[in-house]
């Protein structure tokens, strides 16, 4: 969503929202305000900039939203021949990209950037070791 607050340009991302209210006065918006101009250009920025990650995925369908609910966009999508789907999708970063596909479990694969696959590897192999060892009972 587009904005201005206390006249400063705002972008706000409507997943994010968790309420709204409806004020009794009306919005007041420029007539020479170009939306969609604006929109592609705010866009372009916030993928450009910082240490933003892109990310392959193959995941189960069911848990699409769930993806969806954190990443930051999604550039690309198409079904997988198991009727799996495979995504491109940005991340803040790389931490962020990885706490998001671990909350999907097994129902999601990082196929690129091989840095996130080794530390998502990483992160399995150490709690499976943490948890193997029996002679913490």
């Amino acid at each position: 969503m587009l904005a201005t607050r206390s006249g400063a340009d705002r972008t706000y991302r409507l997943s994010r929202m968790s309420a709204a209210e409806e004020l009794p006065e009306t919005a007041q918006r420029p007539n020479q305000v170009d939306l969609d101009r604006i929109w592609r250009e705010r866009s372009a920025q916030f993928l450009s900039g910082g240490d933003h990650i892109t990310v392959l995925v193959r995941m189960n369908p069911a848990r699409r939203e769930d993806l969806l609910d954190t990443a930051l966009a999604v550039r690309a999508e198409e079904p997988d021949a198991d009727g799996w789907l495979r995504l491109e999708v940005t991340f803040q970063d790389s931490r962020h990209a990885e706490w998001a596909l671990w909350q999907l479990s097994t129902d999601a694969e990082a196929l690129a950037p091989q840095s996130l696959r080794t530390s998502l590897h990483n992160r399995a192999a150490a709690i499976a070791t943490r948890y193997g060892d029996s002679s913490r009972e």
